[in-house]
């Protein structure tokens, strides 16, 4: 991130009120970014604790609503220079499509927690919402806002592991393990409930990132899958495990891993590329390290804040070599860019992911559990 402008871009949150975890993320990234202030938004289904959040957060109740149609018809009244103009959408994810459709014709720029929409069809309908517009739309794939990550992809652009041979990636936690194994807990989350979540659970909350990363990193589009899921408990109708095969375009075999019920692990996303030259490998639960395997040469391990690295991997570090940066650092830097897209300044493509990456994830969900409904049968993205 670079320097900020001296007029911050008024935000607005749907959902990430007091008790949302994703809630904090995003104020403190955007926070980061220096180029916003949170004005407002819906924080909560029920207004009075929205009301009552705003109070905590010291917000100017003019800007709090009820509904999404409330902050619309809202924020339109006001005199431009006085709008919200980005509304990052943070609710559960059946909730996305109605408050992004109406938000985006409504003229807002739009952060979208993924997944984007919980059937295809609807993430294809925002995309021809947003074929005819400028309006600025990311989705919240926050690792891709990690430097070494950054690096990464732009190694393999540069051919130094070669052509692509093999990519592995996974996505482990141990979170829902033990609420399987109570029936009252299990009755209160809403990512295992399909009227909320959607038809997915695992591959929808945590295997499509993996997907994202494998995609954003090589530069390949996963075409097919051969996938197996696991409901794990008969009291439970959503996918907490399994494994997808994939085949890119040009040929290139791969596997994402990931599961919620891996009992122990916290958040261990991690990805490794295998080329004709060598290898590289990143973990998210090590994040400042990226290691090449050079073929015919020793390891390597790169950190950032170097002057070594890719231009888009040193401007996404703020602090100097062996300083961590983090999550909220990394979804900073997908905010940061965002800010840049509102106000017309140049800003790198690669910075935040857009409405397409949005919708190759829907695809790659919805392939995975045709997949796995059709007896583990090869099938290819839509």
């Amino acid at each position: 991130m670079s320097a900020i402008t001296t007029k911050k871009i008024r935000l607005g949150f749907i959902g990430g009120g007091s008790r949302s975890m994703i809630g904090v993320a995003h104020k403190r990234a955007a926070q980061i970014s220096g180029e916003f202030v949170l004005s407002g938004g819906v924080f909560s289904a029920e207004y009075a604790e929205s009301l009552r959040y705003a109070q905590v957060e010291e917000l100017d109740p003019a800007y709090i609503y009820s509904d999404v149609a409330q902050l619309i018809s809202g924020e339109l009244a006001k005199p431009e220079s006085q709008r919200i103009e980005l509304v990052s959408v943070l609710t559960p994810n059946a909730l996305h499509f109605g408050a992004v459709s109406e938000l985006l014709k409504a003229g807002f720029h739009i952060v979208c927690e993924k997944p984007i929409t919980t059937t295809l069809e609807e993430a294809e309908s925002l995309a021809q919402l947003m074929a005819s517009s400028d309006q600025a739309f990311a989705v919240a794939h926050t690792y891709t806002g990690y430097p070494m990550v950054r690096q990464l992809r732009q190694m393999i652009q540069a051919g130094v592991i070669g052509q692509i041979q093999k990519i592995d990636a996974q996505y482990y936690q141990g979170w829902v393990n033990e609420v399987l194994h109570d029936e009252e807990r299990r009755q209160s989350v809403w990512r295992l409930k399909p009227a909320l979540a959607g038809p997915s659970c695992c591959f929808g909350d945590i295997g499509v990132h993996a997907f994202n990363l494998v995609e954003f990193t090589t530069g390949l589009r996963i075409q097919q899958v051969l996938a197996e899921t696991d409901t794990f408990n008969s009291g439970n109708s959503l996918d907490v495990d399994g494994t997808a095969l994939f085949k890119t375009e040009c040929g290139v075999r791969g596997l994402i891993r990931a599961s919620q019920i891996a009992t122990g692990e916290e958040n261990n996303l991690s990805i490794a590329i295998y080329g004709r030259l060598g290898a590289l490998k990143w973990s998210h639960e090590n994040p400042s390290q990226l290691i090449f395997l050079p073929s015919n040469a020793p390891r390597q391990i790169l950190t950032p804040g170097h002057p070594y690295l890719a231009e888009l991997a040193t401007a996404s570090s703020t602090l100097p070599p062996g300083h961590p940066e983090g999550l909220f650092d990394a979804l900073g830097n997908i905010y940061f860019a965002v800010a840049q897209k509102i106000s017309g300044r140049q800003y790198d493509p690669a910075a935040f992911p857009g409405i397409d990456e949005g919708v190759r994830g829907i695809s790659f969900i919805d392939a995975v559990l045709r997949s796995n409904n059709q007896m583990q049968q090869w099938v290819k993205l839509k």
